[in-house]
């Protein structure tokens, strides 16, 4: 059974930095692009970063220059470096990627269980 588990959240105050880190686990034959999407209380999930398997990066224009999404295919980890956090970053912050579990398989989308990431002013 694949899995993206996220770890890195927590409380920061504003200026400050995280990193966040998603593992894929499980049997499959290969993960496509992966992304961060971020969901704040009252709004809507929204992109904020994501990276093609070739290593292509786009970002939301609210993160550009202050967040950097890379990725370890070797470990199957995608990660988020987010630097000069504003207290407007405070979010749930989930995983998504597209695998295969076979290699005939169609793409499938996987969500990571999220992870809490607040800004203090």
């Amino acid at each position: 059974q694949v899995q993206l588990v996220e770890s890195g959240g927590g409380l920061v105050q504003a200026g400050g930095s995280l990193r966040l880190s998603c593992a894929a686990s499980g049997s499959f034959f290969s993960i496509n692009s992966m992304g961060w999407y971020r969901q704040a209380p009252g709004k809507q999930r929204e992109l904020v970063a994501g990276i093609t398997s070739g290593g292509r990066t786009n970002y939301a224009d609210s993160v550009k220059g202050r967040f950097t999404i890379s990725r370890d295919n070797a470990k199957n980890t995608v990660y988020l470096q987010m630097n000069s956090l504003k207290p407007e970053d405070t979010a749930i912050y989930y995983c998504n990627a597209g695998l295969r579990v076979r290699s005939y398989s169609n793409e499938y989308r996987y969500w990571g269980q999220g992870t809490q990431v607040t800004v203090s002013s």
